[in-house]
């Protein structure tokens, strides 16, 4: 029975993790450039989507649609493993806590908000660079340009800067994906064949792309402002703390600016989590394959 196959190794679930996120950034990667450019636009909106995209193209070139492509390339690897890897670790810990035999929806939820949480503290300095890279303003040469000039400026440390708003958008982002993934896959029919469980992989986690999206672009918006802005010596940022900064985004620019960026998001986010769970329980399937019994 599948309830009863021996869990694949860490190495197995490290793997698929990597290659499901560097799959997913290939695919949707213009979208993300997109989107932080419309969160960095503190003032009202002048462009949707479409706009956004034929602005940057028109302006900047289609090149500019995949300029920062390189951290998060490098960041996908280690940062899905650690994902899929604290999911499971986590998993593990609080079933054997709660003394419950199967996943309930409330531990898939608390083992999403802590798999996201360690996976924080992974992505900082790469998303730092990130958004240093897609703001329009940017001068800098490429990746190493800019570790060099925020070491030089703001040292070690200046490279974690919006490590808690980080925090807060990995945990409520993966506290509402796997958790909707484990509802989501009650409600579906079961899956008689391969391609049905691909199919139900698919739509589990493009709905909980949707919904963990939703639950956390207002902490992305706060995330992109933290990191894009410059230190000034002797001025205390305008965005600094996670909730701080929502109050005032809300009271400067209203409701909707909590979710600038959204749509771009939400269209990467969405398919993105269903061709990542895909990717993920196709590379899991061939591992189990390959290693046979007692894995299958």
């Amino acid at each position: 029975m599948t309830s009863e196959r021996k869990p694949l190794p860490f190495i197995a679930n490290f793997t698929a993790g990597a290659i499901a996120g560097v799959s997913e950034i290939l695919t949707f990667y213009p979208l993300d450039v997109v989107k932080t450019r419309m969160q960095l636009d503190t003032g009202k909106s002048k462009h949707g989507l479409v706009g956004s995209f034929q602005t940057i193209i028109k302006e900047e070139g289609v090149g500019r649609l995949y300029r920062g492509l390189v951290p998060p390339l490098l960041l996908e690897a280690p940062k899905r493993a650690v994902k899929f890897a604290a999911n499971d670790f986590w998993g593990k810990t609080y079933l054997q806590f709660s003394g419950e035999k199967k996943m309930t929806q409330s531990l898939s939820i608390l083992t999403g908000c802590s798999a996201g949480a360690t996976e924080s503290f992974v992505v900082v300095p790469f998303e730092l660079v990130k958004i240093k890279l897609q703001d329009k303003t940017s001068t800098f040469a490429g990746p190493i340009d800019v570790v060099k000039q925020v070491i030089r400026k703001d040292g070690v440390l200046g490279l974690y800067a919006g490590m808690e708003a980080t925090f807060w958008r990995h945990l409520w982002w993966n506290g509402g994906y796997f958790g909707c993934i484990h509802q989501v896959r009650t409600i579906l029919p079961k899956a008689e064949t391969p391609q049905a469980q691909l199919l139900n992989n698919f739509i589990s986690g493009t709905i909980g792309g949707l919904v963990g999206t939703m639950i956390n672009t207002p902490l992305e918006v706060v995330k992109s402002r933290i990191q894009g802005g410059s230190k000034v010596p002797g001025v205390v940022p305008k965005y600094n703390w996670t909730y701080p900064a929502l109050v005032t985004i809300f009271r400067e620019e209203g409701a909707a600016a909590l979710y600038k960026g959204f749509v771009p998001k939400v269209l990467r986010l969405a398919p993105g989590g269903g061709v990542l769970l895909l990717v993920v329980e196709f590379t899991l399937g061939v591992f189990r394959q390959a290693l046979g019994p007692p894995y299958i």
